[in-house]
């Protein structure tokens, strides 16, 4: 009987500890690696925000570029288009 005692013993004493670790693990999550996701995701959404804006200010200079100056546009577009099809041979 004392064996199975002791034995009884640890295991409770295993899953005490167990829940204990599970209750660090998971205030470390919400303290620590939660916020620090949240940051990330922010300036990530923030980058991708500029980066945005500047692919538009482009867009709109280029095709300026090309309202301006049609003629030199599709010269450029037959160079670019010959160059890529020597490339893919």
């Amino acid at each position: 009987m004392t064996f199975a005692r002791e034995t009884h013993g640890k295991i409770e004493d295993a899953q005490a500890q167990i829940v204990r670790l599970r209750e660090q693990v998971e205030a470390l999550m919400k303290d620590r690696v939660t916020p620090a996701v949240s940051e990330f995701a922010g300036r990530a959404e923030t980058a991708v925000h500029t980066a945005s804006g500047a692919v538009r200010d482009q867009a709109r200079a280029v095709s300026g570029q090309v309202k301006e100056r049609p003629l030199i546009a599709i010269a450029i577009a037959a160079a670019a288009g010959w160059v890529i099809g020597r490339a893919m041979r």
